[in-house]
């Protein structure tokens, strides 16, 4: 983008102060839809198609109003699986639709909305093109408003997408739950735009929203978990506990909605005010100046300092994680109770018949389809330095472009490693079973992550305008690992993903033949991308 886009400034100022500041904000806002165009449809259409499918899904598995009605009551008594999921206000179709899948679409709402406004607040002062845009008839803060409008835009798609696709169980219901889940994601879109204020790279802008976020899921999980009500304070205190005692689907409380209005409200107006008290490119927490003696010798080094925080977010993510749904699978067989075609659900995503074991392999297998969206985002690391031109500096040096690569892949990979290793740990703390096989089952999900990440260090090698394509691949397997053998789809379908190729560990065979297939595609995956790399120019 130029600063031609734009019309330039001239020696007479026309207009009120509040005009002048927002000048330039719908050019902006239209630039930013043009940027997102893919990105921003893609992840509306997999959140808004992860909550349609839950009807007939869950139509499927609870037929009939006493199995619904079950279910609910198994909730009340649940401490553990209320921590999961939230309570239970209604045992229709639509209110253990929002039950189920609410709070998770309020997450990757909030992650969407967070990138989002990071991506056009900070991330543009960091390269250096906020200040060009500023130099022409921009004012003050058009840029974060038109942030916060983009932001805005892609959670209204959102709430429009599901209000009218889950109208036909209830349209005040469905209207309540759009209405909640874009209301989270407006929330996190002010917060992230106050946390950009304060960061001086957007990428650890993004880590600190994206950590707020999980602490709004663990305060509604603690909360949950001591009442069967949504009344605890900690609930309340939690933007995903509001939509849950927004209630969709059963008596809504839409006075809860002016909750969400006022959070944005406030927080958009601490944002305007901070970002209007802060040079263009500064941040009021300035980066600690590096040590007198540089330790980053080589370009692996540097490659762990730009990534270690990601690295330990995503571990201490994962072990959490692993402790709490250890935790309940003990109450796996109560949850399914009597009903066959549940455990039929849980045995086909596990492979095999325990349901224990096939809950364990379940959720090893979930971890591993998220750890690929780690090993994904790391290997774009490459990406984003080479075309936001800190690549070119180092590689003038004496290092390799394989070298500077290798830096990158290994933390890419190697990370993969150690967060599915403290996945497996976290699963039998909390489980309460002997270290060696889940352990082993968290391993063997290796093989298809890296698959992933493989795929991302090819397109990038190929051409960096490729490399993004590389989340829809991440994207498409844990929409088939999530919901595929929910709605029975065929197995040429869910071999559509590599994890669909791996063993059922815990309680399955071994099968050595995939694993071995999938790490040499990863390997010459790998190598071909590297290839590219070499050969290609650099993006300028």
């Amino acid at each position: 983008m130029t600063a031609a886009a734009f019309p330039a400034r001239t020696g007479t100022r026309t207009g009120t102060g509040a005009s002048r500041q927002l000048a330039g904000t719908g050019a902006l806002l239209r630039f930013n839809l043009r940027r997102d165009r893919v990105v921003i449809p893609a992840w509306v259409a997999v959140t808004g198609l992860l909550v349609l499918s839950l009807p007939g899904s869950l139509k499927s598995v609870y037929s009939t109003p006493a199995e619904r009605a079950d279910i609910a009551r198994q909730m009340l008594t649940s401490s553990s699986l209320r921590a999961t999921y939230g309570p239970v206000f209604s045992d229709s179709l639509g209110g253990l639709t929002a039950w189920r899948i609410g709070g998770y679409a309020a997450i990757l709402a909030g992650v969407m909305s967070l990138i989002v406004v990071v991506r056009h607040t900070r991330d543009e002062e960091e390269s250096g093109r906020q200040e060009l845009v500023s130099s022409a008839m921009v004012g003050r803060r058009a840029p974060l408003t038109a942030a916060l409008l983009t932001a805005l835009v892609a959670n209204s798609a959102l709430a429009l997408l599901i209000s009218g696709g889950l109208a036909g169980q209830g349209a005040a219901g469905a209207l309540a739950l759009g209405l909640g889940v874009g209301g989270v994601g407006m929330v996190f879109a002010t917060l992230a735009a106050i946390v950009a204020q304060f960061t001086d790279s957007g990428r650890l802008a993004k880590g600190l929203t994206g950590g707020l976020v999980g602490a709004a899921f663990v305060l509604r999980a603690v909360g949950d978990s001591t009442t069967a009500d949504g009344s605890s304070p900690a609930t309340w205190i939690s933007p995903i506990g509001w939509l849950e005692n927004l209630r969709p689907f059963a008596s809504e409380l839409w006075w809860v909605l002016a909750l969400f209005a006022a959070a944005t409200l406030v927080q958009g107006l601490l944002a305007y005010e901070l970002a209007g008290r802060r040079d263009v490119g500064m941040s009021f927490l300035p980066a600690r100046p590096g040590p007198a003696h540089g330790r980053l010798g080589t370009a692996g080094a540097l490659a762990w300092r730009l990534q270690r925080g990601g690295v330990l977010g995503w571990s201490l993510g994962f072990l959490a994680a692993g402790v709490a749904f250890g935790g309940i699978t003990k109450g796996a067989a109560d949850l399914v109770g009597d009903n066959a075609k549940t455990r039929e659900i849980i045995e086909r995503m596990g492979g095999q018949s325990g349901i224990e074991d096939a809950f364990l392999a379940t959720m090893v297998g979930m971890f591993g389809m998220l750890a690929a969206l780690y090993a994904v985002s790391s290997v774009l690391r490459l990406h984003s330095e080479e075309t936001g031109q800190r690549a070119e500096p180092i590689l003038a040096n004496a290092v390799g472009r394989l070298r500077w690569a290798a830096g990158h892949l290994v933390i890419a990979f190697g990370g993969a490693v150690l967060i599915m290793l403290l996945s497996g740990l976290g699963l039998t703390l909390g489980y309460g079973a002997d270290l060696g096989p889940i352990l082993a089952a968290s391993l063997v999900q290796l093989p298809a992550i890296w698959a992933l990440g493989a795929l991302a260090v090819l397109l990038h090698g190929i051409s960096p305008r490729l490399a993004p394509a590389s989340w829809a691949a991440a994207g498409l397997a844990l929409l088939l690992g999530w919901i595929g053998p929910a709605l029975n789809l065929p197995q040429a379908v869910l071999d559509i993903s590599p994890f669909g190729h791996l063993p059922k560990l815990p309680g399955g065979d071994m099968a050595w033949g995939p694993v071995i297939a999938l790490a040499a595609i990863a390997a010459a995956l790998v190598a071909v991308g590297l290839t590219g790399l070499r050969r290609r120019d650099l993006t300028t």
